[in-house]
């Protein structure tokens, strides 16, 4: 073989290594970015977040169930509920008043209510086998997102109510339809003008991410696997009660046979303003978790619209919360509240 030969069959070899390495540099740089491997688990109930996490709520475990339980309070509140009053002649058990409720708890979109008045302390409460009760009341609710409780509806509650009251020997006091009608207008309209959900979507700079990492990221502070997949929570204090923030990702990337080959761009964080106490300080806590995230990830923290939100855009947002708090205290309807939760829904 001559001389040339010899050096163009280098120059082939060089040239075909060089090519099988920036391919593999490609292939590498490309590739969603993985969870690191853990030598020890993260924390109950998220696991060891080396690989894809099972989608599951929180384990109810000893620990779990010490946490605090929301109060046992009636639900029906004069404030948001179209409230009639059930008289009986004779004390009613619980059994027979759980008999006598409709299959459905709905009047059309709103939820609809029965409470007993408890034949040893007189105090209304949710209706419970082995109790008796001295009277009742039924309720329904006067407007939820879906919109303001409308004639049809009232007319629904009336029958509902009426075949209660007949199954447990009662008699009802109504309100006038027209008048719970435009309450529930106003009230539809004030909580239509004071309601924020508010979502940060935040962009991978160059490399995406795999289901795994952002899970492995958002542990850290603090959030847990949903039931849906490709959604994680920061959980309140209370069992029971809507999470502080939730964060998603695409579903079908969560799904995948292989989630470590999904490659993700990008994930929102979401806040539901009326649904979480003021005291708890969520828009703060949404703030830095995106800021968070989007640095510990190569990321920017847009308005999922390709816009990105600077510290003027998010204080002039924090200031606009404050006034909506005001609104929604002024209103007996602070946003965390047991009304505001129901109104909000």
């Amino acid at each position: 073989m001559s001389s040339l030969q010899l050096s163009l069959a280098a120059v082939g070899a060089l040239t075909l290594g060089a090519v099988v390495l920036f391919n593999y540099w490609t292939s590498r740089k490309n590739a969603p970015k993985q969870a690191e491997p853990q030598m020890e688990p993260l924390g109950e109930p998220v696991g060891s977040l080396s690989g894809p996490v099972e989608q599951t709520e929180p384990v109810l475990t000893d620990d779990f169930a010490r946490l605090p339980q929301p109060e046992r309070k009636p639900q029906l509140d004069a404030l948001i509920d179209v409230i009639a009053t059930i008289e009986v002649d004779h004390p009613v058990s619980g059994d027979a008043a759980l008999a006598a409720l409709p299959t459905t708890r709905r009047v059309g979109t709103k939820p609809f209510h029965v409470e007993g008045c408890s034949d040893e302390n007189g105090e209304w409460e949710a209706l419970a086998a082995g109790r008796r009760y001295s009277a009742f009341q039924a309720g329904v609710q006067l407007a939820n997102r879906v919109g303001a409780l409308n004639n049809i509806e009232f007319s629904e509650f009336v029958v509902k109510t009426q075949a209660f009251a007949d199954a447990v020997g009662g008699s009802p006091i109504f309100s006038d339809m027209l008048e719970e009608v435009a309450r529930a207008r106003e009230l539809d309209q004030f909580a239509s003008a004071h309601d924020a959900q508010l979502s940060f979507t935040i962009c991978a700079r160059a490399s995406a991410w795999s289901p795994g990492y952002i899970q492995q990221h958002a542990a850290r502070l603090g959030f847990v696997a949903g039931v849906i997949p490709g959604r994680m929570v920061i959980p309140a204090a209370v069992v029971g009660w809507p999470p502080i923030l939730s964060l998603t990702f695409d579903t079908q990337a969560a799904m995948a046979d292989d989630p470590a080959l999904s490659a993700i761009r990008e994930f929102s964080l979401s806040l539901d303003v009326p649904q979480i106490a003021r005291e708890d300080q969520p828009f703060q806590r949404l703030r830095e978790c995106a800021r968070l995230l989007a640095q510990n990830m190569d990321g920017v923290v847009t308005d999922g619209n390709d816009q990105m939100l600077g510290d003027e855009v998010l204080d002039q947002i924090a200031s606009d919360l404050q006034q909506l708090y005001d609104a929604l205290a002024s209103r007996e309807l602070s946003a965390g509240s047991a009304q505001a939760r129901r109104l909000f829904s």
